[in-house]
């Protein structure tokens, strides 16, 4: 049984260090948008990183309910016994609920900062359309009137 635990805190913290993982690739991600000048690729770079790191996340947590489910019965039975170890499993898992809040809250922003860039893209295409269309309406215009001030003559 303490070589379960021990797996399962090992479990914990391979989990917290992944958080702790995601949560600098926010913020790369948060640095790669607030800035005067946007870098895309780092933040592609970012969210490849991240990918790969959500993956290991839920292999971590599958792994930790595979086997807490296998000595769940035996710690209720011995709950006095290992109430150490516990109280350090739920510790961990108090500080990976903190760091996943987190990283939501972080993803929230992020994405938040995303939409604010792409909307400022296609305003920005907007008004280029319409800069566009005008200049050739104007064009279109200008070629028209010198079409028939020549035909006056």
């Amino acid at each position: 049984m303490n070589s379960c635990l021990s797996i399962l805190s090992d479990t914990l913290d391979r989990k917290i260090n992944v958080l702790h993982r995601i949560q600098k690739y926010n913020e790369l991600q948060e640095q790669a948008f607030s800035s005067d000048y946007v870098d895309i690729d780092s933040f592609d770079r970012a969210l490849e990183e991240k990918e790969i790191l959500i993956q290991e996340l839920m292999k971590l947590d599958q792994g930790f309910e595979t086997l807490y489910e296998r000595v769940k019965e035996q710690l209720a039975l011995c709950r006095q016994e290992y109430k150490e170890q516990i109280r350090e499993l739920q510790e961990k898992i108090t500080v990976i609920t903190e760091l996943s809040n987190s990283v939501q809250v972080k993803e929230a922003r992020n994405k938040k900062l995303v939409e604010k860039y792409f909307l400022k893209q296609r305003n920005n295409i907007k008004q280029g359309r319409q800069r566009a269309k005008a200049a050739y309406g104007y064009q279109q215009n200008m070629s028209g009137t010198s079409t028939s001030i020549r035909t006056t003559f």
